[in-house]
């Protein structure tokens, strides 16, 4: 055989073997690649299947609602809340049992749900028993999922503090609610299983408020949403304060009971019920600190 032959025999050996290489690492990068892919599927789709599930059974878990009022809260509640949430329930397949009363009762305790009488009754008072037969968060906890509550419209006539703020005082004063707010904050967030919904204040008409109070009301009512309230913990915020005054310093006329009653009239309540609606089942459902503290 000559040499020439023999060389050629050699390269075309080589060439062949190369290419055999070639190809087997190439089917191996790919098969890897291809494996690596369904992996990172899987992945993906048990994370979304994860977190489908956690929001389906937060969805169709039974959720307990308190709601906490008086007069003002009653008129939004009469607005029409509880069919907006029967109907809510038939529609999307939920049980969120919504159910209300006023707190505190006039008696024993007296009829005044402004910052400091929710400090006295479940900050002052805490506890597992009842204080002037007014349920503490101790209990309240052990019975509702979402405890909602609001102040009515005579917690805007603010008046100007005296520079000695005190916890314990009834005296309507920015230095003693945030007192008392701070310390409300502190003692819901001791009941991380369960949230809390609070209303901002109500505002009233012109004629039954001085500008100057009606500015510290204000001033309060912002604090609370832009300050007081944080995101990622258990408490969330419904501004009705900024429904009823779109901006004012008082209610509007067309949304007052009268030119001299600081009540929201049936038309204001009808309008503004599925907002409040609204805002609960962004609450219970894990978007509270994504969408609109309005509902709308």
């Amino acid at each position: 055989m000559s040499n020439k032959l023999i060389i050629v025999i050699i390269v075309a050996a080589i060439t062949l073997g190369l290419a055999g290489f070639l190809i087997f690492r190439n089917n191996k990068q790919n098969n890897t690649q291809s494996a690596a892919e369904t992996k990172n599927a899987t992945i993906s789709n048990q994370s979304q299947n994860s977190d489908n599930f956690n929001k389906t059974a937060a969805i169709n878990k039974e959720v307990e609602i308190i709601f906490f009022h008086h007069s003002t809260g009653e008129n939004i509640w009469n607005g029409g809340v509880a069919d907006w949430f029967t109907d809510y329930n038939q529609k999307n397949n939920t049980a969120y049992q919504i159910s209300e009363q006023n707190f505190p009762k006039d008696s024993p305790y007296g009829w005044e749900n402004y910052p400091y009488d929710y400090w006295n009754i479940w900050v002052n008072h805490a506890g597992n028993n009842y204080f002037k037969e007014e349920p503490t968060l101790e209990i309240l906890t052990e019975q509702y999922d979402l405890i909602i509550f609001k102040h009515c419209f005579p917690v805007s006539d603010i008046e100007e503090n005296t520079g000695s703020p005190d916890i314990s005082s009834p005296k309507k004063t920015l230095e003693n609610y945030k007192l008392q707010y701070r310390a409300l904050k502190d003692k819901m967030r001791e009941f991380p299983n369960n949230k809390f919904l609070v209303w901002t204040g109500a505002a009233q008409v012109a004629g039954e408020i001085s500008e100057e109070n009606a500015a510290r009301a204000k001033e309060f009512f912002d604090w609370v949403k832009n300050e007081w309230d944080e995101k990622n913990d258990n408490i969330y915020i419904w501004d009705f304060y900024a429904l009823e005054t779109e901006g004012q310093l008082y209610i509007k006329n067309e949304y007052a009971a009268g030119p001299d009653d600081s009540h929201p009239n049936i038309t204001f309540s009808r309008k503004i019920a599925p907002y409040y609606g609204q805002r609960i089942v962004d609450i219970i459902e894990n978007r509270g600190d994504n969408t609109s503290i309005t509902g709308k």
